[in-house]
């Protein structure tokens, strides 16, 4: 149950990839029958995840992941067009992967600001509008929040951007394929995607670029990817990718139905069963996979651990940032004290889970809660 952290390669795709391992080995740069048909194969790629989107294809550029990615986009938007501002806007609850690329901007010289969310994990649009001005460049807010599940409203958060002459960028690693991004309707500028999270292989991500749009490369070399990400295409992870976008459009309504069916009753049953549990996010405007829930008197780690001995695996949070002992940035955002967000377990339900497996879940959380709150000294004597 931490589909979140890394998911495996769906089947379909390891069989789309493999012959590019040996069989179709080409270049795409070379002119020759190999690099042809591993051209045909990065087009092919570049369409599927193109038609995830709803955009072009030459909108489409890949990279190594996610992080790559968001590197790609705000740095390079914010390099490219630092003569037209020097403000940048980004949520309190961006991935820890945004947050440090904040971080090398402030260094650089640019004004970073950081807009509150609600305490359900909706950006707080009036606060937003007060921080996007004239001067201001870039606003980046992710699409869904992975650890609380809550879901944006990208459309009016480009709305505000646009309305001061701002590009957009939104981190969509773990809404796509999950709810549906239309970046051509709502005019989106750059998007950030993960092949991981759609089911593909790691190492491989996209970023959507707006035709028209330029940004200031950081890989510099040979000039594939049309120059903005040079160096060597890894040919059957950019298939892998693709074929998992395609996988997913054609999925998408159906498995959310159903992920969204396990992930209410997994909700329910926990925190019926469970005194002092509590969901964190938004209850409606969520990921259908993700139940991020919070209990009280209690180590998020320890249960981490006496639910592994159960065969249960799930999360405190974002496994970018689990090494830390520090509670997590965007509970503490959501307005939790430090110990509600230390007692947080983050539930990510993927293809192979079933009714079975949360009715194993719910039917263990209250015996382990139990156990470790007997040994807790914060614990309430009618708790214990």
């Amino acid at each position: 149950m931490d589909y979140g952290a890394a998911r495996p390669v769906d089947p379909r795709v390891f069989d789309a990839m493999s012959p590019y391992f040996s069989n179709f080995f080409g270049n795409p740069a070379s002119f020759h029958t190999y690099g042809f048909d591993s051209l045909k194969a990065l087009n092919l790629a570049r369409e599927q995840v193109a038609s995830l989107l709803n955009v072009e294809d030459e909108e489409i550029f890949f990279t190594s992941c996610a992080t790559e990615s968001n590197n790609l986009g705000i740095l390079g938007a914010a390099q490219r067009y630092k003569k037209s501002g020097n403000k940048v806007v980004v949520s309190e609850i961006e991935h820890i992967s945004v947050l440090n690329i904040c971080k090398e901007l402030t260094r650089q010289g640019f004004e970073v600001s950081y807009a509150s969310v609600e305490p359900d994990g909706i950006i707080n649009l009036e606060k937003l509008k007060e921080l996007v001005d004239e001067e201001t460049i870039l606003v980046s807010i992710m699409a869904a929040n992975g650890e609380i599940g809550t879901i944006q409203p990208i459309e009016k958060v480009a709305e505000i951007a646009h309305d001061q002459g701002a590009l957009f960028h939104t981190d969509a690693t773990a809404a796509a394929g999950q709810i549906p991004l239309d970046a051509s309707k709502y005019e989106f500028d750059l998007m950030t995607l993960s092949s991981n999270d759609l089911y593909g292989p790691k190492g491989v991500g996209a970023l959507y670029l707006r035709k028209g749009l330029r940004l200031k490369p950081h890989m510099i070399g040979g000039g594939q990817e049309n120059g903005l990400r040079s160096g060597s295409e890894n040919v059957p992870g950019i298939v892998g990718m693709g074929k998992a976008a395609e996988l997913a459009m054609g999925e998408m309504i159906s498995e959310a139905g159903r992920l969204t069916k396990l992930r209410n009753k997994l909700i329910e049953g926990v925190t019926e069963s469970v005194p002092h549990s509590y969901l964190n996010g938004h209850p409606k405007e969520r990921l259908p996979n993700n139940a991020n829930i919070r209990f009280s008197y209690i180590e998020g780690e320890a249960l981490i651990l006496s639910l592994d001995q159960l065969g249960i695996y799930v999360s405190s949070g974002s496994a970018c940032v689990a090494k830390t002992l520090e509670p997590s940035h965007v509970l503490r955002a959501l307005g939790l004290k430090h110990e509600e967000a230390h007692g947080s377990l983050v539930f990510t339900l993927g293809k192979s889970n079933r009714d079975e497996h949360v009715e194993y879940v719910v039917r263990h959380i209250l015996e382990v809660v139990r156990k470790l709150r007997s040994m807790s000294p914060l614990t309430p004597k009618e708790l214990r």
